[in-house]
């Protein structure tokens, strides 16, 4: 922790806190009631045929059963009833895993509910949603080239701003949103700056089916795949090809409105290869191209300086 975010509890306090023995129960107390609070909220926000089960008619009450969390999450009903009642109850990380992906939970809620559990999130899958400022950083000294840092899922988790300029805008775009197949199936734009927009679907599902092959029991991505199902007949007629393939190297030509066409190189730069993490970097493929994404990069910088 640096020396800015220390902060000095004064000795009063720490001598209020040393004869209230009742302040740590009744804060745990209030934390409890709390996370069952939320996770309720989410539970009921969940419409069944997200997380692949059959729509039952005349449900009493909204989102999914307390019993169908347990069961998609591989805990017991009880212990989830009990979690959700706030009681004293001991939660790992594992299994507080499982139920954040059951719930869909994006990394902010997965955050929030670690910290009302008073749990560490230390089993490496949120590595899977965040971006290490190191690796920011890097993203940031590429300019102009686009770059970009996504899962295996497609789940764009960083970038920078030539890749805003040529995909986005994404500032304001919501997390379960900001992912590339979900992007180029249901965002016009995304879909006319693509010249070989057809290839390089047929690519994006392929890669995606032989991902999921590791993940196929994990709600958020047969959620992607529901929601894809129902806003694409293209990629329905795609993931009905049970074509497989692989991340490579290769080509793609874009229509930017403002500087015309471009042809980059895109090469895959692995953060971590068990979670499916990489960094995409977009170079020129040839001089034109080169300058017109230098041009892009001056437009863009005079954008923000005319902002008030």
């Amino acid at each position: 922790m640096s020396e800015q975010t220390l902060v000095t509890v004064p000795a009063a306090d720490r001598r209020v806190e040393s004869i209230s023995p009742v302040a740590g129960p009744l804060a745990a107390s209030v934390r409890r009631r709390e996370l069952g609070d939320f996770l309720r909220s989410r539970r009921e926000r969940i419409v069944p045929e997200e997380v692949g089960l059959p729509p039952a008619p005349r449900r009493r009450t909204p989102g999914l059963r307390r019993e169908e969390v347990a069961t998609l999450a591989g805990v017991g009903v009880t212990w989830y009833t009990w979690l959700e009642q706030g009681r004293d109850i001991n939660a790992s990380s594992q299994v507080l895993d499982a139920v954040a992906r059951t719930l869909l939970l994006d990394p902010h809620e997965r955050e929030h509910l670690f910290r009302l559990a008073d749990a560490p999130d230390g089993n490496g899958a949120a590595d899977c949603t965040s971006v290490p400022p190191t690796a920011q950083l890097l993203l940031d000294q590429l300019e102009p080239f686009p770059a970009c840092i996504r899962n295996a899922r497609h789940d764009i988790l960083g970038y920078n701003a030539a890749f805003d300029r040529l995909m986005g805008p994404l500032a304001d775009v919501p997390f379960e949103d900001r992912n590339s197949l979900w992007r180029m199936f249901t965002v016009p734009s995304c879909r006319a700056a693509t010249l070989d927009w057809e290839e390089g679907t047929r690519r994006m599902v392929a890669e995606y089916r032989a991902a999921m092959a590791e993940h196929v029991a994990e709600p958020a991505w047969k959620c992607l795949v529901s929601r894809l199902l129902k806003a694409s007949p293209e990629f329905a007629e795609l993931w009905e090809r049970h074509e497989v393939a692989q991340p490579e190297n290769l080509t793609k030509r874009f229509l930017h409105p403002e500087v015309g066409l471009l042809k980059l190189n895109y090469t895959h730069l692995w953060l971590g290869q068990r979670l499916g993490t990489r960094m995409t970097v977009y170079t020129p493929a040839d001089g034109q191209s080169e300058e017109r994404l230098t041009e892009l990069r001056r437009r863009g910088e005079q954008a923000t300086l005319a902002r008030p």
